[in-house]
């Protein structure tokens, strides 16, 4: 049998490294969009002042191979020699066994000068936390990037290991945000009005808007399915085949020995078509036929594999139960359900409504007040979809309702009638919101605000705001970021 040679390493290596020939120019991915969350990575990844490695972790297909490749090219323009910056892909077979100080060979032996070290897919070899960890230490002159999409092994394990050695960065998928600035509709559709040091967003034509919203649910979180007509006009081909499937056939069963596939395929199968639904383990062990042991560890997996979101609940005192019984399951990104089903249509207001708002904590996903929110249910059917605590004393500080209907356009007290009710028991909430398909306006609650915003006008604020909060780093992890009259 014949064995890999090191001239075939060496060949793969020297094709996977196009800019040691050509420069900067070689970096395609260059030219393709660059993501909000780019400069915050290149600040992060590319700082030689620390000695800390940077772990980019995220779902498959939201652009981590694009956005590390991108700091390459900014890496040369800004005086990286091309010759001390190497990618590799850990995944590639040529590479199986192969330990990543292997690939330090590669590089010139240049002491003093500033090297780029890029290990793409990093979770495909073993024990790869405790040798990047080693790799930190021994070479002070190379800044090492990391990226994985199987997270849940990645997070685990940077965190165990590598304490004060790796610093994760978290890329999720697409925000509507985005998502209108990579299909350039961005313009066309929203006006932007200045009011003292404040920005208020506005639907340029809601009908439109909505229709490029409805877009987004079914196929707007992975860039290359807004970008690729292509991929466009078979989303749910590529959505499923190269990304759920490949995480639970292939990653999840890997990491954690997972022998029944079915089993995990089967659930998760199940949350996604309930995305934004209350949950019990008693109603999906019902609904599924699996233990609860079992379901309560794939959802785990599932959480930690950034497929799904879990939103805690708590009582109309605000007080978590002391056994969970309840909660609700959002896709982190709310085209995987028309990948598995199928595309939802503006009209179907039963399905939509759930769909908008996954959308919606989908947002919130990329913030850092994220672990704050939770939903309120009570007896007589009592419901808020967001609860925002404060930290410190636990009290609400903001509530809001997710709503793909104009009811609120006549028959306001109905639909706000829970709210009245939390806000009665809640001095501490200082603002509301209650979004629609269409209307806008503000009203009263005692003393609190309840502003009433299009669902997708609401979600573009979120996206934006949280975005630009990374990006400027004035986003304090206690303010809410869900403001449609956003500061910028």
């Amino acid at each position: 049998m014949l064995t890999i040679s090191e001239a075939d390493i060496a060949a793969r290596i020297t094709r996977d490294n196009p800019w040691w020939a050509r420069g900067k120019d070689a970096v395609i991915e260059a030219k393709h969009p660059r993501r909000v969350y780019f400069d915050l990575f290149k600040k992060l990844s590319l700082n030689y002042s620390t000695r800390r490695a940077t772990v980019l972790l995220g779902p498959r297909r939201v652009g981590k191979t694009v956005i590390a490749k991108q700091s390459v090219y900014h890496a040369i323009a800004d005086g990286v020699p091309p010759e001390n910056i190497l990618y590799a892909s850990i995944d590639a077979p040529i590479y199986a066994g192969i330990p990543l100080e292997k690939f330090l060979s590669f590089l010139p032996e240049k002491p003093g000068e500033q090297k780029i070290c890029i290990f793409d897919e990093i979770q495909y070899l073993k024990d790869w936390e405790r040798h990047l960890k080693d790799l930190v230490d021994s070479y002070v002159d190379v800044k090492f990037i990391a990226t994985g999409s199987a997270a849940a092994a990645l997070k685990l394990k940077s965190r165990e290991s590598g304490a004060g050695r790796f610093s994760e960065f978290l890329l999720p998928p697409l925000t509507f945000y985005e998502f209108l600035q990579f299909s350039g509709s961005e313009d066309q559709l929203i006006e932007i009005e200045q009011v003292g040091n404040r920005k208020i967003f506005h639907a340029k034509d809601i009908d439109l808007l909505n229709k490029q919203f409805v877009d987004y649910l079914n196929f707007g979180g992975y860039p290359e399915a807004v970008l690729n007509e292509e991929i466009r006009e078979n989303a749910d081909q590529f959505i499923r085949n190269d990304i759920i499937d490949k995480v639970l056939l292939k990653d999840l069963p890997s990491l954690y020995g997972i022998n029944d596939i079915q089993e995990l395929n089967r659930l998760f199968s199940f949350l996604a078509y309930n995305t934004g639904n209350e949950a019990s383990l008693e109603n999906i062990s019902r609904e599924s036929g699996l233990t609860k042991p079992t379901i309560k560890r794939y959802i785990e997996y599932l959480e930690n594999a950034f497929l799904i979101i879990k939103v805690s609940t708590v009582n109309e005192n605000c007080q978590s139960m002391q056994r969970e019984r309840h909660f609700k399951i959002y896709l982190t990104n709310p085209s995987m359900r028309a990948a598995l089903f199928s595309p939802i249509r503006e009209d179907e207001k039963a399905q939509i409504g759930h769909l908008v708002e996954s959308a919606i904590f989908s947002q919130w996903q990329h913030s850092a007040f994220f672990r704050n929110l939770r939903y309120a249910r009570w007896k007589n059917e009592g419901e808020i979809d967001v609860v925002y605590l404060q930290d410190s004393a636990r009290q609400p500080r903001w509530i809001g309702e997710i709503k793909w209907s104009d009811r609120a356009r006549t028959n306001f007290p109905d639909v706000a009638k829970h709210m009245m009710t939390f806000y009665n028991r809640h001095p501490s909430i200082s603002d509301m919101f209650l979004t629609t398909r269409s209307y806008s306006s503000r009203k009263k609650i005692g003393d609190a605000n309840v502003d009433i915003v299009p669902s997708a006008i609401y979600c573009y604020a979120v996206g934006r705001n949280i975005t630009k909060g990374l990006n400027d780093e004035f986003f304090a992890p206690d303010a809410p970021a869900d403001d449609v009259e956003a500061s910028d």
